[in-house]
């Protein structure tokens, strides 16, 4: 079976040092992999609409370059946090494929 055709799963550490494994299907993004499976720190106010940063997770490096990178309006949005990290991303912004399957994100604290 090929990394495409795999369940990902993906692991979820919240601020308090709380482990979420979801295992999910390819295509949804990883807000939404969050919010089906309550992680804590994930609260996607903009339900997705890439208009708040309340989904900031921080993506490990490892996986960075399996992920397409940000565009303007992400950025602009990740600008204005005080606890933005070099490798911060919004999750409503990354499609789940299979070759994000065994990555762990972080939810930093709020700013």
């Amino acid at each position: 079976m090929s990394k495409t055709e795999i369940m990902p799963t993906i692991t979820f550490i919240s601020p308090n040092e709380q482990k979420t494994i979801v295992k999910t299907e390819a295509g949804k993004n990883l807000m939404e992999a969050a919010v089906e499976n309550d992680v804590p720190g994930i609260d996607a106010d903009c339900q997705g609409g890439c208009a708040c940063a309340t989904c900031h997770i921080i993506i490990p490096d490892d996986f960075k370059d399996l992920i397409p990178a940000m565009d303007e309006d992400e950025q602009y949005l990740l600008d204005f946090l005080d606890n933005q990290q070099k490798n911060s991303r919004l999750s409503c912004q990354i499609e789940i494929t299979g070759q994000l399957d065994g990555m762990i994100v972080t939810v930093p604290e709020e700013s």
